[in-house]
């Protein structure tokens, strides 16, 4: 039932499970993207119909909540059930993946930027919201996650818009915005994106940006020290590859951050939160060391 596109961890814009991450909790993490990349890749596959993508996507629905626990067609769906349940994760995360990817699969265009959104909440944030669980962490970053995941999940779109209009005629452009701007979706089957066609591209960025911004806040409701450091490289990412993506044309070229780039973007991110660590145990020795004067 699965339909493997031979992508991998590695392979991602961003961190996935890194070595900054607690060494026990990474297995669980391996298998959790193992289940997003089983589906994401039926939902991907253009040899497949539109009904059989469902069904199969509905069939790792069931398996994934226990609804069905044999089938071997859904092997990575069993294996990431038994995760849950050994870490007590719920498994709502895995059941809203494919949700949006029944909807890759059904749906082709989206109206406007809250449509486009809508999206992103059922394709992204789940996974934001999976590892808040996993580390033990207060459901209260549940809203800087999903703005992080969600601003990933548009940069990812931009990087692709041209081949997911070529290979599978799916625009994740806001259709409004597109209209506003004069820019048809057949632009993006160009070699370059026209004037119109950036337009769109650069307000998508600047509500991206504001999406970052809220993400901002998310290393520092952490308790972990590795996950805050994780989330904070993956911000500067996020940030790095925005600005990429306004000053480079994603038709002409594949957007991609380059090995330095990314490694700055991490040593920046860490360099961050350890400073704010390091800052905030030192403002109640301070505030006690005046007290006592």
């Amino acid at each position: 039932m699965e339909t493997p596109s031979g992508k991998a961890a590695t392979d991602e814009n961003f961190p996935v499970g890194s070595w900054f991450l607690p060494a026990h909790l990474r297995p669980h993490i391996a298998t959790f993207y193992a289940y997003a990349r089983a589906i994401d890749d039926i939902a991907d596959n253009p040899g497949l119909g539109s009904n059989d993508k469902v069904e199969r996507l509905l069939g790792f629905a069931r398996a994934v909540s226990g609804a069905e626990t044999s089938d071997p067609a859904f092997r990575k769906a069993h294996e990431i059930r038994r995760s849950l349940v050994a870490t007590q994760v719920t498994h709502r995360h895995c059941v809203d993946l494919t949700r949006a990817f029944i909807q890759d699969a059904t749906k082709l265009r989206y109206a406007d930027w809250n449509d486009l959104l809508g999206y992103c909440v059922l394709s992204a944030a789940p996974v934001g919201r999976y590892l808040v669980d996993l580390h033990g962490e207060s459901k209260a970053a549940y809203a800087a996650s999903d703005a992080l995941c969600n601003a990933l999940q548009v940069l990812n779109h931009l990087q692709d818009c041209g081949d997911d209009y070529n290979a599978l005629n799916r625009v994740y452009l806001p259709q409004n915005w597109m209209a506003a701007a004069g820019a048809g979706v057949e632009a993006l089957g160009r070699k370059h994106s026209t004037p119109a066609l950036r337009q769109v591209l650069d307000r998508c960025l600047d509500a991206t940006d504001k999406l970052l911004e809220s993400a901002d806040r998310l290393p520092g409701q952490f308790r972990s020290l590795r996950f805050a450091m994780e989330t904070a490289a993956i911000v500067a990412i996020a940030k790095k590859l925005g600005a990429e993506l306004r000053r480079r044309d994603p038709l002409a070229e594949r957007v991609v951050l380059t090995k330095v780039q990314y490694v700055a973007c991490i040593l920046r991110g860490v360099g961050r939160v350890l400073v704010r660590r390091v800052w905030r145990r030192r403002r109640p020795a301070a505030a006690r060391a005046s007290h006592i004067h």
